[in-house]
């Protein structure tokens, strides 16, 4: 899963692209609990904004400005797997993606454990604006850290919470493989390119419908099936990237 595949996509097996299809799975279950629970999304930052403008016109200054601080804390998830995977490897050394992974995992049992004992109020009908900034702040976290790990795992070319981007790029390289020949050079690149492109967007959207269908009758519980995935990824990176003591090297 967090084997380095930059510019290297002729290399990936189809096990690789099922365990980051995976991820992509994790994400969109993670964005249905958090739409179902307090009706925004957790990775959608220009949704997010244009929420925050809606508030702010709406004369909810309090929620405006709460909600401009989710994008932030996905922008510190993102920044504290940087540190710990993107730095070591710039320094030549072992990427930590299981202490990532661990950390998404224990954002999202969090939420659960504590969303089921009542700490967040109901589910769907959140009544306490800071509880519900914490719980979108700790799902924003826990997506910043995957999708960061992700990205810097494959060179970039994977963002499991950016539809947008991905369906551009699908687009174009559909178009880019009809005008090419099979025995052209970059022709096996770009249908895996395009696979993988296709592959994030179904699995997103699966992961959503589960979720869905999952947290309208469990509630906070249903986090625990993206804990569940988290702890897996952890599991294969502790194989390909045993855990070491984080140095301040």
């Amino acid at each position: 899963m967090f084997t380095h595949h930059r510019g290297r996509l002729g290399d990936i097996t189809p096990r690789v692209l099922f365990h980051w299809f995976l991820l992509s799975f994790m994400a969109g279950s993670i964005n249905a609990g958090g739409f179902l629970a307090c009706g925004r999304f957790v990775t959608h930052v220009t949704g997010t904004s244009t929420m925050v403008g809606i508030d702010f016109a709406n004369g909810n200054y309090a929620s405006g400005f709460g909600m401009l601080a989710i994008p932030l804390f996905f922008l510190f998830g993102v920044m504290v797997s940087a540190y710990l995977v993107d730095r070591r490897l710039t320094e030549g050394r072992s990427p930590q993606y299981p202490l990532v992974m661990g950390l998404v995992a224990g954002c999202l049992l969090f939420v659960s454990l504590r969303g089921h004992g009542n700490f967040f109020g109901n589910f769907g009908e959140m009544a306490h604006l800071r509880k519900e900034l914490l719980f979108m702040a700790l799902l924003s976290i826990a997506s910043g850290l995957t999708n960061a790990a992700i990205t810097t795992s494959t060179g970039a070319f994977v963002r499991i919470t950016h539809l947008t981007g991905i369906t551009t790029d699908l687009g174009i390289g559909l178009v880019r493989v009809l005008n090419m020949a099979p025995s052209d050079a970059d022709y096996r690149t770009e249908r895996i390119a395009n696979i993988c492109r296709a592959g994030n967007f179904l699995f997103f959207t699966a992961g959503a419908i589960v979720g869905a269908l999952l947290f309208v009758r469990v509630d906070y519980l249903g986090f625990l099936l993206p804990t569940a995935l988290a702890l897996y990824a952890m599991g294969l990176a502790l194989k390909s990237h045993p855990l070491r003591r984080v140095s301040k090297a």
